[in-house]
Parts: structure tokens; C-alpha cells; sequence
């Protein structure tokens, strides 16, 4: 009875062994490693007790115990031995990727806590990585089980392409398209895209391996495939926040009919406008010299002859010296003052200028003040905004008619 009760002393050590070595691992060296980390200097070493990699190490202590003490217990010649040794590499694939991927994400936080970091879409790296490094130990795995090589494993993968390639449809496109976002730096976290497809217009909160996410400006989030941000086009506003300038391209319709020339007296008032006077003065003396050359006494007096100042022509020139005088301006871009052909709502002019700062709030405030003392300084040059009739342009007309008849 004794003798049957002692052959299964060994395994019975080992099991013990096994069970003490994970209870001294997880109890005792995972906790004595967490205070070790927390009274370091550096801070990095925390996030290996955030992302528990501590505790999933643990894990291994009975593997390695079973691998050392399993050939002092059974004979490596009985399938018992084999058996329980193809479990326990199973075992050992399975929680060393789960050790690996704490690590990767160690190594992701530090990435994305970095100042120095480039805003590469790591999140997406870090996924198509725990993909392909999964692949590999479920590979690992199944040639354990069925005790074949994995060479085996791989070359029958040829077999079921066509299945792989519906099911993980979505992660291998989006490995590819996670590849080619970070080579070509198409999106990184924090650019300001809009995609119409997709009703997509806001910041970029995140891109993973298989989506894009955006936060629209009214708060939703839209979900954009990987994938589609390579074979669609979509507009990246991160050059306009680079380059410290965001563009103002709006114009002022004005009335046709207040166009005229620059008479004497409306010159008189025009030279009261101190930014404006540099530039009549040099003016006035280019028309005079060039009327007194070219025309004569008695053909200057038909409007048509010779060069004249124009209210709208003064009014360009005043947009101009206002404009280069504004402190909100940026001085080293685009700087564009400009008629565009004339429709049925008037003629254009165009203000086409950055303003120096890019925050929206910011830009918008400097815009509007902008074309509020434009259009309002507008009568001071004789000229009107076009506006299309009013209904109650219409009935005021209507009056005017009723009154005239009566």
C-alpha cells in the first residue's frame, strides 16, 4: 500500500512546487517588483505595473517549474511526458503573447506620453504588431497539439487563403493602409480632416489598425475605415495650422451702379483718409504727368480721355493700406486684393489674406472685424454693397406707386 502511494510522491512534489512557485511569484516578487518601480526616479518604469505586466509574468513561474521538474517525475519516453509537455508549450505560447503585448502597450504609452513624439499612428502599428505576432503563436500552438512542425501549419495556410481573406478582410486592409498612412504621413492624432463621404469634419481622436476616428465640431464621432482614407481623397487641414496662417477668401459685392470716377471734391475727402494718403499723393502725380504727356487741355475735359482716380480703384487701394497696417494680418503669405468678374449681383471684390492665428475662434473674430469696418466704410467712398430687393423694398415701391397715382 505504501509502495503504491509512493510513486506518486514526484508528481505530487511537483504539483506542489508548481503551486508554490506561483503563489511566491504572484504574492510575494509581483508586489515586492510594483514598490520597487513606484520609489524609482524614472517614470516610465510605472506603466509596467499599470499595464500589469508584472502580474501576467507570474504566469510563467509554473511553466518554467513544470518544463524543469516533469523529466525528474515521468520517463521522456511515455506519451504521459509527451502529452503533458506539448500542453505546457501551449500554455508557455499563449502567456508569453500575453506578457508581449503588455510590453508593446508599455511601449505605446511612452510613445504618445513622449514630447519629442512625431504624431505617428502608433495605435494602428501597435495593432497590425499583436496581429501578426498572434498569427504566429497560434501557429506555434496547433503544430504543439498536433505535435507537427509549423512548417506544416504555414504551408497548408495555401489551402484556406481565400477564407483567411474574407475573415480578416477588414485588419489586412487596414494593415496595409496602416502601413501606408505612416510611411506617407497622411493622418496623425490631432489633424483637422474633413471627408464628405463619410460626413466626417473635425479633429482625429484616434486611428487604429482597422478605423480612423474623428470627432465632428458638433461633438458626434465619426468611425472612417482605414483603408479609405488611401483609396478616397480627403482634405488634411494640418499644413494651414503649420504654416501659423489661416486664409480669409471672401468678397464684397458691390453695386454697379455707385462705380464712377473721383471728382475734386470727393478727392478732398479721400485726402483726409490717412491711410490713404501716401497713396493718392503718389498717384495724383503719375495721372497728372502722364495726362500732361498724352492729352490735351481741350480733350481732358471728356471723362473718357486721359487717366482719372475711380471710387472703387481708391477703395482697392484702401483695402490694401488697411489690410497691411492690420496687426492680425500675415505679413509673409498670400496678400491679394482683387475684382472678380462681374454677375448679376454686382462686382466682386475680393479679400484674399491670412490671418495670423489658426485657432478658429480667434480667426473668426478677426475676420468679421475685418469686413465690418470694410462695409461700413463703404459710403465714405460714394460706394453701395449690392443687396437684392427686400419685401420690403417691394412695398415701400408699392407706396411710392400708390401715392404717385393718388
Amino acid at each position: 500500500m505504501i509502495q503504491d502511494l509512493m510513486q506518486y510522491l514526484p508528481g505530487a512534489i511537483l504539483t506542489g512546487a508548481i503551486l508554490v512557485s506561483y503563489y511566491i511569484a504572484r504574492w510575494v516578487l509581483v508586489p515586492l517588483a510594483k514598490r520597487l518601480v513606484e520609489r524609482s526616479p524614472v517614470k516610465w518604469d510605472n506603466l509596467l505595473a499599470q499595464r500589469r505586466v508584472f502580474d501576467r509574468a507570474a504566469h510563467l513561474a509554473p511553466a518554467v517549474v513544470l518544463a524543469l521538474g516533469l523529466p525528474l517525475v515521468l520517463d521522456e519516453s511515455v506519451e504521459i511526458f509527451r502529452f503533458i509537455t506539448r500542453l505546457n508549450n501551449v500554455y508557455f505560447v499563449f502567456v508569453g503573447y500575453w506578457v508581449f503585448e503588455a510590453l508593446l502597450n508599455v511601449g505605446m504609452d511612452i510613445y504618445l506620453t513622449s514630447p519629442t513624439r512625431q504624431h505617428l499612428p502608433i495605435r494602428g502599428l501597435a495593432q497590425a504588431i499583436k496581429l501578426v505576432v498572434f498569427l504566429l503563436c497560434l501557429i506555434l500552438a496547433l503544430s504543439q497539439i498536433a505535435d507537427r512542425s509549423p512548417v506544416y501549419f504555414i504551408s497548408g495556410l495555401g489551402a484556406i487563403t481565400a477564407i483567411l481573406l474574407f475573415i480578416f478582410k477588414d485588419p489586412l486592409l487596414g494593415l496595409v493602409a496602416g502601413v501606408q498612412i505612416t510611411t506617407m504621413d497622411l493622418v496623425r492624432t490631432g489633424d483637422w480632416i474633413e471627408m464628405a463621404k463619410h460626413g466626417a469634419d473635425g479633429d482625429v481622436i484616434d486611428v487604429s489598425l482597422t478605423t480612423v476616428r474623428v470627432q465632428n465640431w458638433d461633438r458626434t464621432i465619426t468611425a472612417i475605415p482605414a483603408y479609405e482614407l488611401v483609396s478616397s481623397s480627403f482634405k488634411n487641414w494640418r499644413g494651414m495650422s503649420e504654416s501659423g496662417g489661416r486664409r480669409i477668401k471672401r468678397a464684397i459685392s458691390l453695386d454697379i451702379n455707385t462705380v464712377r470716377f473721383v471728382d475734386d471734391t470727393l478727392l478732398e475727402r479721400f485726402m483726409g483718409i490717412r491711410l490713404l494718403r501716401p497713396y493718392l499723393e503718389q498717384k495724383v502725380r503719375e495721372i497728372e504727368e502722364h495726362n500732361r504727356q498724352h492729352v490735351t487741355d481741350a480733350e481732358f475735359s471728356v471723362l473718357a480721355n486721359g487717366r482719372r482716380l475711380t471710387n472703387i480703384g481708391t477703395f482697392r487701394a484702401y483695402c490694401v493700406a488697411y489690410l497691411r497696417n492690420h496687426p492680425h494680418i500675415h505679413p509673409n503669405l498670400t496678400f491679394l486684393v482683387r475684382q472678380l468678374a462681374p454677375t448679376a449681383e454686382g462686382l466682386p471684390l475680393e479679400i484674399y489674406v491670412f490671418v495670423n492665428d489658426t485657432r478658429w475662434v480667434y480667426y473668426e473674430g478677426v475676420q468679421s472685424d475685418i469686413f465690418d469696418h470694410l462695409l461700413s466704410v463703404l459710403p465714405e467712398f460714394g460706394l453701395r454693397a449690392f443687396q437684392s430687393p427686400s419685401g420690403r423694398d417691394v412695398r415701400e415701391i408699392g407706396q411710392i406707386i400708390t401715392r404717385a397715382a393718388d
